[in-house]
């Protein structure tokens, strides 16, 4: 579950990062590998933030890596953090955006992702999205 406010006895596990990268209306997702937690499905760039790092730090480690596109910390929007509970554990979710003029050269790490699409928020919802995903773009884009 999703909150937009700590709740009670809210004991975070870690944290991750994520961006909508944006580009003509549309964002991009990846989707994961099969062997992959939470494979065969469809997510935004994404990943842990390493203990002390910064949230900006974090967010393009995890762009680059994921996607190979270099996004200076300056063109990251920081938008909100908001917190997960699952059964099992809680995690802070740190959520930014990127805007690009025109669809940047994508280069997913195989091992990791399968492929990647520019879809509209509102068709992403169609999608087989990873836990939460759904939630995350209706908040964002208001659908």
């Amino acid at each position: 579950m999703i909150y937009s406010e700590k709740p009670e006895n809210f004991n975070p596990r870690f944290e991750v990062v994520s961006c909508f990268c944006e580009c003509d209306g549309n964002i991009l997702l990846l989707h994961r590998d099969n062997d992959s937690p939470q494979g065969d499905k469809w997510g935004a760039p994404a990943g842990k933030r390493e203990i002390n790092e910064d949230l900006f730090i974090a967010m393009n480690r995890e762009i680059k890596e994921e996607t190979g596109v270099s996004i200076p910390s300056s063109e990251l929007k920081f938008h909100d953090t908001l917190f997960v509970r699952y059964e099992d554990y809680d995690f802070l979710y740190h959520t930014f955006s990127a805007k690009f003029s025109k669809q940047p050269e994508i280069v997913i790490d195989k091992r990791e992702h399968k492929k990647f699409i520019w879809i509209t928020p509102k068709d992403a919802l169609k999608l087989p999205l990873v836990k939460d995903m759904d939630t995350c773009i209706k908040l964002f884009y208001q659908i």
